[in-house]
């Protein structure tokens, strides 16, 4: 159902993250900064007086939308979350704003609640269900979170 890149590890009880030299960190990649999982938007590499190489990366929290920023040797090793993104159908949504969503086996899930920090999201969501639209909600999953980032409406 999904088309989106899968970064999870397979195993249950599997590490959150992975390491990775900080050289091959590219723009759009994703990155532990401060002990956030971010989207990197920013990479600049330069030299600090003492003539070895630097990288210094920008990113934003995937759940949070907050900014951080880390620097340090470029040869160093920075830990990488394992991300996924996935599309469930939504089938309900309780008053405390929990979805009821539709596993491809046919189980229910629910136990994601839309985000608290994307009002417009959720008000444009609600009125689309409450219309009766079928909808698919696009959520990503990081570091033991899930979040729902957007969705889209099934046309038949």
């Amino acid at each position: 159902m999904s088309d989106y890149k899968d970064y999870q590890q397979g195993e249950s009880g599997s590490s959150f993250t992975y390491t990775m030299q900080a050289a091959n960190i590219k723009q759009n990649d994703y990155a532990i900064l401060k002990g956030f999982p971010c989207l990197v938007t920013e990479i600049t590499t330069g030299s600090l007086g003492c003539g070895r190489k630097k990288v210094f990366i920008f990113g934003i929290d995937i759940f949070t939308g907050n900014k951080y920023e880390e620097f340090g040797p470029i040869l160093r090793n920075m830990e990488i979350p394992f991300v996924k993104k996935y599309e469930l159908q939504l089938i309900g949504i309780s008053d405390d704003d929990y979805l009821t969503l539709l596993l491809e086996n046919g189980e229910i899930k629910e136990d994601i609640k839309l985000p608290d920090d994307q009002p417009q999201l959720v008000e444009k969501l609600k009125a689309d269900f409450d219309n009766q639209k079928d909808i698919i909600v696009s959520i990503i999953q990081a570091m033991g979170q899930e979040k729902v980032i957007s969705y889209r409406e099934i046309v038949n």
